[in-house]
């Protein structure tokens, strides 16, 4: 959701990528609430941290608490971002209640993602590492 989300709110300014610790499909579900909101995510696939990825990035972000502990260790002119998102894959209950699940997790995601792009046109030195 995220990189799907940063795609197409930060075209032109950003490049996302998205990776986990534990790669898997994309959910279903995921794709279908992303659909709702007129971003297209059915190309998109699961990836693994890789390091050659990972030491081009400026900013790292983890959204559940798994993957902010079991994230690797990041060089130190990474800046590193913890959004605490539940995962909706966890959800339980009716189907109405997983997808409002995969929503509210969607809408978390919008919302923090709008806020690091408006930080980022604001402070555009803030997030750039030397290399």
């Amino acid at each position: 959701m995220a990189e799907g989300i940063a795609r197409a709110l930060g075209k032109g300014l950003i490049e996302p990528c998205s990776a986990g610790v534990m790669p898997s499909e994309v959910h279903p579900k995921t794709v279908r609430v992303m659909k709702e909101i007129g971003i297209d995510i059915s190309n998109q696939r699961s990836k693994g941290i890789d390091e050659n990825l990972l030491n081009a990035m400026d900013i790292i972000i983890t959204l559940c608490s798994s993957a902010e502990a079991m994230c690797p260790m990041t060089p130190p002119r990474i800046k590193r971002i913890h959004w605490s998102i539940d995962d909706p894959k966890t959800a339980t209950g009716s189907e109405e209640d997983v997808l409002n699940a995969f929503r509210s997790a969607r809408d978390e995601i919008k919302k923090q993602v709008t806020k690091l792009i408006e930080d980022i046109r604001r402070n555009p030195n803030r997030v750039k590492k030397q290399r």
